[in-house]
């Protein structure tokens, strides 16, 4: 069964930044200008430095194969055969540069360890840019092949232990042939300081599968990151191949060295490119889980609120009922009991027991995805309901309770029990209002046509007022003002008052108290 993998986000798939783009640009003309400025010179002898060999092909060889574990890693995550065989390139080359530096003359021995004769550094370095240039053809050849398949998952990790096993096999048959079969290769170094001219076939050769895996990436419409970078790492060869092989025609010269500094670059350019991403992924990987634990947060304070708002809106019809049956019984114990009184306190404690039990409903309804189903209202109605289910409440606290609502006010729609809910907040605040405080008690519910598109109710006490400071804060949840308050309350009013696409706000009153004043459309709510 053939695995399909979404590699959008790798860089097997995306598309170089502008920036990226002009990086390489600028880097490949840098590459250029070195190139030709060496050209003349090329030839010039330097110091013999063999110790410095052997030490850039350790660099090289730490570099590459970090880089191919990374390659390797992300084609047991794609299954992509491109990256099998660039992976497989880059493991090539920091295998191949071990028996390359110790073999070099002049390093470890004179003439190099594991038998190494005088062709042998050379050939090994020419195995070295042959096998690298061709996974970079073969690797070009496959992103233009639009009938390649990725690897079967059940295939990854044997493709990716075959392929290793194979190139340590191949780089233990190259070093043979480099040193113990030799005398099977043309000679290409002549004496410790002069090359041959033959170099220039099998270093051409190199430079022209170079040149051919641009040229197939150039011709790519859709490049990747990875495409880009390896075109750059192409070309660059290109000119380490000229230098090293091509252009000097002695051993440590000017051009021989230069080659060499350029097999640096062509070693690490991929390399940062994978760890630039890899930096990428994982502070991808780090906003995620951010926006997750805040997501899961932020289900956890739904949660806390829902509850906290459930006990909110319940405790106040259960106090109703409370204080609504022990009235009753305080009425039942005077000679004669005062039947009347009784009666209105079962009243209050019917209503409240109705209000509490379409708590829950509206709960639901506030807190639930659905949108709530909203009928045509008549706001004066709705007022002089809870008006007259809290009749008890002002009565017991001694507050006088005015209404002033305007003639044929227009119709609204609405959910009757969430602007229940707002109104009756807000009269059981404008009744907290009066604690520990004296003077007038007074509480005034107030409808007013604004416009021609709204209508306002207004709720005005008497009370300790609001603080002017604060007065936008109180409607933020766990915002009390109150000693033992949640910051439920108004929290939630505005919610419902929102969710009714009207506006709820508050103001301290001129002379004493508060004001508080619903603004909501007038006729059918957009859905």
């Amino acid at each position: 069964m053939v695995q399909n993998h979404d590699v959008s986000a790798w860089l097997l798939e995306l598309p170089p930044t502008v920036l990226q783009i002009r990086l390489a640009t600028a880097l490949v003309t840098a590459a250029s200008v070195a190139f030709v400025a060496v050209i003349p010179i090329s030839g010039q002898p330097l110091s013999e430095l063999n110790a410095f060999f052997p030490s850039l092909d350790a660099i090289v060889c730490v570099t590459d194969l970090i880089t191919a574990v990374l390659l390797f890693a992300q084609f047991s995550i794609s299954a992509a055969a491109p990256l099998l065989v660039l992976a497989a390139g880059y493991l090539f080359t920091a295998l191949i540069v071990v028996p390359h530096a110790l073999t070099f003359a002049g390093a470890f021995s004179p003439t190099g360890l594991l038998g190494a004769g005088i062709q042998t550094g050379s050939w090994l370095f020419i195995f070295w840019h042959f096998g690298f240039a061709l996974s970079l053809l073969v690797y070009a050849t496959l992103r233009n092949t639009k009938a390649i398949q990725p690897v079967r998952k059940a295939m990854v990790s044997t493709a990716i232990v075959g392929t290793s096993v194979a190139l340590v096999a191949l780089v233990g048959v190259l070093t043979w042939l480099a040193t113990a079969g030799q005398a099977l290769l043309p000679p290409i170094i002549l004496d410790a300081h002069r090359i041959s001219s033959i170099v220039v076939y099998p270093t051409g050769l190199a430079m022209a599968v170079c040149a051919g895996a641009v040229v197939l990436l150039w011709l790519r419409r859709q490049r990747s990151t990875l495409d880009h970078w390896l075109m750059v790492v192409a070309f660059v060869a290109i000119g380490e191949l000229a230098l090293s092989g091509l252009l000097p025609s002695v051993r440590f010269s000017a051009g021989f060295y230069a080659g060499r500094f350029y097999s640096l670059f062509t070693s690490s350019v991929v390399l940062i490119v994978l760890l630039e991403e890899t930096t990428r992924l994982y502070a991808q990987v780090l906003r995620s889980n951010t926006l997750l634990q805040r997501e899961r947060d932020n289900k956890l304070m739904n949660m806390e609120a829902m509850t906290a708002s459930i006990a909110h809106e319940v405790r106040q019809p259960l106090t109703t009922i409370s204080a609504s049956g022990a009235a009753a019984l305080n009425w039942l114990k005077r000679t004669p009991p005062d039947l009347e009184e009784v009666r209105d306190a079962v009243r209050d404690i019917v209503a409240a027991t109705h209000r509490a039990g379409t708590v829950f409903d509206n709960i639901r309804a506030l807190f639930g995805k659905e949108q709530p189903v909203v009928h045509p209202l008549d706001l004066n109605s709705l007022v002089t309901q809870v008006v007259r289910m809290m009749d008890g409440e002002f009565k017991r606290h001694g507050i006088a309770i005015e209404t002033d609502l305007a003639w044929r006010l227009p119709p609204i729609r609405g959910h009757r029990g969430q602007l229940q809910e707002v109104v009756s907040n807000l009269l059981n605040n404008a009744i907290e209002a009066f604690d520990s405080t004296d003077g007038p008690r007074i509480v005034k519910v107030t409808s007013r046509i604004k416009g021609e598109e709204s209508v306002t109710v207004v709720v005005e006490d008497t009370g300790r007022g609001l603080d002017p400071e604060k007065v936008q804060a109180i409607f933020e949840p766990f915002v009390s003002t109150k000693t033992r308050g949640m910051g439920l309350g108004l929290a939630i009013c505005r919610m419902i008052i929102q969710r009714h696409q009207g506006q709820l706000s508050a103001a301290p009153a001129k002379q004493r108290g508060a004001i508080f004043t619903i603004t909501l459309p007038q006729g059918p709510l957009d859905r």
